[in-house]
């Protein structure tokens, strides 16, 4: 599926604001570093690594340096997120440790009394993180069915409610939410609230969902963004100075922000972005049509079959390559992802190499079982997070792992 979509467009379009130079289309972006970014009197063609907590003043009160102290601001951590703010089509954007710390630091925009309305199909570690602060910092979270736009509206409150908080694709039943309808009624009926996205699943690359109305967008940067699992880092984009202001606040209060190695490398990894999400996809399209012809459940907004297939489309420039399924059976699950070899057990999802793993048992297992069992999360649920493989490999090892199991598997002619 090729990418050339609305989102796509948009940040083209807002990359060439100045004039300077003509528009790009966003893969080239991604790979395009503005030089003007970091001063660098050498003209390195990578931009440096500024190992250093610290930076020398010419003045006493400290008012000539451009920089200070690494925790309020590095020009390695200036680079990535003028990149990154440049191909999601931001106000400013924020580098941050993981991307929990991420979430931490925009659930720090509300305070005690207030609400939140979240997903009710979340990552597990959102799960944990929004129930720490119903339990111990006095705010209220409401989790409802986010695919239905009037589940959202019935909890809005314009007094208390302060974040809606969504996912989409959901992780991991992969649902999809109408992110411009929830995004314009909360606006119209809740002006003081503000819309965030977890948007890891699809990158910038296939979703901008601030161009859709969203107040903050995030990201695990250990995924996609980085796309390789060599380091921890979490993303964070606002559409508005006024918000961008709260948030830095937080990161420089707090010394959340990314450390320059990391930094760098962050940088690096976004310039593959492109060439590695389009072969990831690719693959994951092969994949769930593969296990679909097999008689398998599989939830994948690329399949016709998907009860959001025409709605994903209108957000996005591609299904994205996570993917899950279920076979009906716990036990025939587990056979399935222990047999497989080339597919590696691990939580998370964004590598180049391909893994698999049961959500119920791993990812969201911190989610207790009488509450997964309530949200109708299966836990015979698998999930497969497609890599950058030889699609035929992938299948093959798929293939030996449901005969292994137990799965008369179907051959085609």
């Amino acid at each position: 599926m090729a990418v050339d979509s609305t989102s796509s467009s948009t940040a083209v379009a807002a990359s060439a604001g100045s004039g300077s130079r003509p528009p790009y289309h966003l893969a080239t972006e991604l790979v395009h570093i503005d030089s003007e970014i970091v001063k660098d009197n050498y003209n390195a063609a990578s931009v440096p690594i500024y190992q250093t907590a610290t930076f020398k003043q010419r003045a006493a009160d400290g008012s000539e340096g451009e920089y200070d102290y690494s925790r309020s601001g590095n020009p390695t951590r200036t680079a990535v997120e003028v990149h990154m703010a440049k191909i999601m089509t931001a106000e400013r954007a924020f580098v941050v440790s993981t991307g929990m710390t991420a979430l931490d630091v925009i659930l720090r925009l509300v305070k005690s009394g207030q609400e939140v309305i979240a997903g009710d199909d979340l990552y597990g570690g959102t799960n944990r993180l929004l129930t720490y602060v119903s339990q111990f910092n006095g705010v209220k979270v409401h989790n409802v069915d986010t695919t239905e736009v009037d589940r959202v509206v019935e909890k809005l409150d314009p007094i208390k409610t302060r974040l809606v908080l969504l996912e989409s694709p959901t992780n991991p039943m992969i649902k999809i939410a109408d992110i411009r309808k929830i995004a314009a009624k909360v606006h119209e009926l809740c002006p003081s609230a503000l819309v965030v996205v977890d948007n890891t699943m699809m990158s910038p690359y296939l979703q901008n969902t601030l161009a859709m109305g969203v107040d903050i967008e995030y990201h695990s940067g250990t995924k996609y963004l980085s796309g390789h699992h060599d380091l921890m880092a979490g993303v964070i984009g606002c559409r508005t100075k006024e918000v961008s202001d709260l948030v830095y606040f937080v990161i420089n209060a707090s010394g959340s922000g990314l450390g320059p190695l990391d930094s760098w490398l962050l940088l690096r990894g976004v310039k593959t972005l492109g060439i590695r999400m389009e072969k990831q996809q690719s693959n994951a399209i092969l994949i769930a049509n593969f296990l679909e012809s097999q008689g398998l459940k599989v939830h994948f907004p690329g399949l016709e079959s998907h009860p959001q297939y025409e709605l994903h489309k209108s957000l996005s420039s591609g299904p994205g390559a996570v993917l899950s399924f279920e076979t009906g059976d716990v036990g025939l699950s587990e056979r399935i992802v222990e047999s497989a070899r080339l597919w590696s057990i691990s939580v998370s999802f964004g590598c180049v190499n391909s893994l698999i793993s049961m959500p119920c048992k791993m990812s969201h297992s911190s989610i207790p079982a009488e509450v997964r069992k309530q949200r109708h999360l299966p836990e015979d649920l698998i999930r497969l997070c497609v890599g950058i493989e030889h699609p035929d490999d992938l299948i093959n090892d798929l293939t030996h792992a449901l005969e292994t199991a137990g799965v008369a598997v179907k051959k085609n002619n």
